[in-house]
């Protein structure tokens, strides 16, 4: 039987370089947009991710600044599984983040050299086109499956 994950638990796997998916409510009648991103979190703080070079028109842009809030999962994709999910009012979004705040949340996933680099062509330009999303978390949900493989095993 799964089990919840502990505040620390959870802020810890959410804290670990894992690609974050991302939903937000749509429009037009449409379902909500889920797209994965790269993001950072540390304990206790807030959540940051940033849209992709067309992040000053893209959709997801315009839908998170509307909607004012998003849910965000990130998972353990292999067995024992587990997954947080957290629901975040968006506190803010920043059209000209700097390269320090690209860099943060790149470095996760990038060799530094490459993230430096990343981070510092999109923010050189004032009218770049990153978006730097910060989400506060408020509600979470949670499971690790380990017990259930533990149990299954002979």
């Amino acid at each position: 039987m799964p089990r919840t994950l502990t505040t620390t638990e959870r802020e810890q796997f959410l804290a670990e370089p894992h690609t974050g998916v991302l939903s937000v409510a749509a429009d037009n009648g449409r379902p909500p947009l889920t797209v994965p991103v790269w993001y950072a979190y540390q304990p206790g703080g807030d959540l940051t991710f940033f849209t992709g070079t067309e992040g000053r028109t893209a959709r997801k842009t315009r839908l998170l600044e509307r909607a004012g809030g998003f849910s965000f999962c990130v998972q353990q994709p292999r067995s024992p599984y587990k997954y947080v999910t957290v629901e975040c009012t968006l506190v803010r979004a920043d059209r000209a983040p700097t390269a320090e705040q690209v860099r943060a949340v790149a470095t996760r996933y990038l060799p530094e050299d490459v993230a430096r680099e990343l981070a510092e062509t999109e923010t050189a330009d004032p009218t770049g086109t990153f978006v730097l999303f910060t989400g506060r978390p408020d509600r979470w949900l949670s499971f690790d499956f380990a017990e259930d493989e533990v149990e299954a095993q002979p």
